[in-house]
């Protein structure tokens, strides 16, 4: 189950608690789910009856009570928690955390995108010809993107050929200038840049990027390590360069995200060749890992919103972080048989590569298969 799958379970639970009159509120538009905070239990947390409580002129906790009566009598929990001033937390069922997997297995690297192609935004975003500011603009540009906007990024000066050649940061676009042009797409995949012109249009919404500045240089780095040196620090504070992006260990977190990634497809070839193949089911002793995969689509939308892309970097660095235990009990040991639940590990580690990568290529890095 996704979290706006989830979203809409809770905000049922708010309209039947205000048909039954126990609440007298507006029903809000959605309820925010994400992974439980400090204190919190299970699966998902929500906040919504801090959300309702002074409409409905009634403590915060009474409130979550009212509405935990009522999401109890979802099959697709096995418990309701109240913690704190009144958060709601959410214990899914393994048949939930199934539905999860089954969805990011079908969308693949797309899961987290918008589903309905472009979204009628255009973006105009600038940024000061330095190194930093051009990669993060890329990057925000991808994930904007991603979230069905069109984008078009424009440099204050010059931008350094190798800042293109080296670490891969476009800053043009594909189609039309959006200050000339109105742009249409024809079809769902928004970087093909299928447009047609029909006048004059300006940007729906503009946006500066100008994080701080680096003072080293990342083209030593390459592609992959230079703009992850770039994009993970958040935008107010200064990367290290050289730092430690290309050593292979565990305090590189660059490496923990290529390394989980890589390892997931290590895991199906060599499943493949014991004979069994990936099955979405219940896994036990793995709610971390599926809470923060359930997380990235409001992940990715967020770092669309604040245009940070440090957002998802620390993001995947928590997922591979989460999905690392999960790997050693994936394959049978010694003469034991493949079963269900190996497959159904096996299917989850490869949702959490297919996060990975999705993530990665947004930040435009590689996740290679072999590392």
């Amino acid at each position: 189950m996704t979290p706006a799958e989830l979203s809409r379970t809770v905000l049922h639970a708010v309209r039947r608690a205000v048909d039954e009159g126990e609440l007298s509120v507006t029903v809000p538009e959605r309820a925010v789910v994400a992974p439980p905070g400090p204190g919190g239990c299970g699966d998902y947390a929500t906040n919504i009856a801090l959300q309702l409580a002074r409409a409905a002129g009634r403590p915060p906790r009474d409130v979550a009570e009212i509405l935990r009566a009522r999401l109890l009598g979802e099959q697709r929990f096995t418990d309701v928690v109240v913690t704190g001033p009144g958060f709601l937390n959410l214990s899914l069922r393994g048949t939930a955390s199934a539905g999860l997997v089954e969805e990011i297995l079908r969308r693949g690297r797309r899961y987290g995108h918008a589903a309905t192609g472009f979204s009628g935004t255009a973006v105009g975003i600038s940024c000061p010809a330095e190194v930093r500011a051009v990669v993060v603009a890329d990057a925000v540009a991808r994930v904007l993107r991603s979230q069905g906007d069109f984008v078009r990024v424009e440099c204050e000066g010059r931008p350094a050929p190798e800042w293109e050649s080296v670490l891969g940061a476009d800053v043009t676009s594909r189609g039309p200038r959006i200050a000339d042009r109105d742009v249409t797409t024809r079809g769902p995949r928004i970087a093909d840049r299928d447009v047609t012109t029909r006048g004059p249009r300006i940007a729906d919404r503009y946006v500066t990027v100008r994080p701080v500045p680096t003072q080293g240089d990342p083209l030593p780095l390459g592609r992959d390590a230079g703009r992850w040196a770039l994009l993970h620090p958040a935008g107010h504070d200064r990367p290290r360069i050289p730092g430690d992006h290309l050593v292979q260990r565990e305090s590189n977190p660059l490496f923990r995200v290529r390394y989980a990634h890589a390892r997931t497809r290590a895991l199906l070839r060599n499943a493949a060749d014991l004979g069994f193949h990936p099955e979405p089911g219940p896994v036990s002793e793995a709610e971390a890992l599926i809470a923060v995969l359930g997380d990235h689509p409001r992940v990715l939308a967020a770092t669309a919103t604040h245009h940070t892309p440090d957002r998802l970097a620390r993001h995947l660095v928590t997922v591979a972080d989460a999905a690392m235990p999960l790997l050693p009990a994936v394959l049978p040991l010694g003469g034991e048989k493949p079963s269900a639940a190996h497959r159904a590990r096996l299917a989850l580690a490869e949702a959490a590569g297919t996060v990975l990568a999705g993530g990665l290529s947004l930040l435009g890095i590689d996740a290679p298969d072999h590392l």
